[in-house]
């Protein structure tokens, strides 16, 4: 009988450590490709493909903006709901309103670098922790937050893990005025 019940007791150990590693699978996997990610090399000069294919555009980086600010990103002007495409595979870290960008999305890619646009018309069905690839459409080009009465355009930014702003120019592989 006491044989018995530590044969049952063990069983019964095993069933709630498989259900366990059944019910969180799911996040141990995410949280693996998402430390993966970290590990990929930062994007390079050129490394990285259009937002907006197609488009010619020039580098804005570091123009005068209002309150003594600098433009810490590139400007891309498009007709309104032109689709934007992501630069890097990595996960939606935000999607949501800000009151300089507007409509904005938000991807962390390798490295841990963010990849911000902004000034969106609408966005497509994303949420926050989506993984995306390089191509899937973040949203589409609009005038929205502090752009608002401008000619539509992205204002695309990239950001290194701190969050210390990147010139995005050199790293597209652009299509140059």
């Amino acid at each position: 009988m006491r044989l018995f019940r530590s044969l049952l007791s063990w069983l019964f150990t095993l069933a709630v450590l498989a259900a366990l590693v059944v019910f969180l699978w799911p996040g141990i996997q995410r949280a693996m490709r998402y430390a993966d990610l970290l590990r990929q090399p930062a994007p390079v000069a050129a490394s990285l493909p259009d937002p907006l294919p197609g488009v010619r555009y020039a580098d804005t980086w570091g123009g005068a903006r209002s309150q003594g600010r600098r433009h810490e990103g590139v400007d891309i002007f498009a007709p309104r709901g032109t689709p934007i495409r992501s630069t890097t595979a990595g996960v939606v870290g935000r999607v949501g309103q800000n009151s300089l960008g507007g409509r904005t999305v938000t991807v962390t890619g390798p490295g841990g670098y963010h990849h911000y646009y902004a000034h969106l018309e609408r966005y497509p069905a994303l949420k926050v922790g989506d993984w995306i690839e390089p191509g899937t459409v973040v949203g589409y080009v609009g005038d929205s937050g502090n752009a608002a009465g401008t000619p539509t355009h992205l204002h695309y930014g990239v950001y290194t893990p701190g969050w210390t702003a990147v010139n995005p120019y050199p790293l597209l592989g652009r299509k140059r005025p």
